[in-house]
């Protein structure tokens, strides 16, 4: 018996498309770490700091009425000035970041591998499985990982903002966009899964 290529040959327009894919995803991972170094330098010192939060049912006002009358809006999410960080709000947003660029890094090059071994013509094997199965799960524990500490980091410049006196911030994961990068992330390791049963049971076939 002879061996039956069971990976298809690219066309050109394939490779090009891989190409531009891969250096697309160097550069993401690229921007990230410069973004994610640039914000934990800005927290470092811990004063002046900007501050993501998320807010439950918060009125405040706006100057959006005739010829810029304040009017009450409900804020949902916000950026607060915090004059001052404690260190734990000051920790959560570092660790955020390196989580951040670690989970992005991570998962960009785990597709970077799979693309290249595609690109040199195998595509289901048991190493590429474990990488699209390694990137899915890195990208979910990272999504959810990121608001956690951000809140964390929030909570602390209320606390130096109202003087311990406001409680109305939320910790919160939005679970519809984490439910979808699971279900896409299974759906993935499942495919390259069964392609590589599939190529094992098909090899040596004529």
């Amino acid at each position: 018996m002879t061996k039956q290529g069971t990976e298809r040959v690219m066309s050109k327009a394939d490779a090009v498309s891989m190409i531009l894919f891969m250096l697309a995803g160097a550069a993401i991972a690229v921007v990230t770490v410069v973004a994610a170094v640039m914000r934990i330098v800005e927290v470092l010192p811990g004063r002046d700091v900007r501050v993501f939060a998320e807010f439950a049912g918060t009125v405040a006002q706006a100057p959006i009425g005739p010829d810029g009358e304040a009017a009450p809006v409900e804020l949902d999410t916000g950026w607060v000035i915090a004059p001052e960080l404690p260190a734990a709000s000051v920790g959560a947003i570092v660790i955020q970041q390196i989580i951040l660029a670690g989970a992005v890094i991570t998962v960009v090059t785990c597709l970077l591998l799979v693309t290249n071994s595609i690109l040199r013509g195998r595509m289901f094997s048991r190493t590429n499985t474990r990488l699209v199965t390694v990137a899915g799960f890195v990208a979910i524990v990272g999504y959810a990982a990121m608001p956690f500490f951000g809140n964390m980091g929030a909570n602390g410049a209320f606390v130096r903002i109202s003087d311990g006196t406001f409680d109305n911030v939320i910790m919160a994961v939005d679970l519809y966009p984490l439910i979808l990068l699971a279900f896409l992330a299974a759906l993935g390791s499942l495919t390259f899964t069964v392609g590589e049963r599939i190529r094992r049971d098909t090899e040596g076939l004529v």
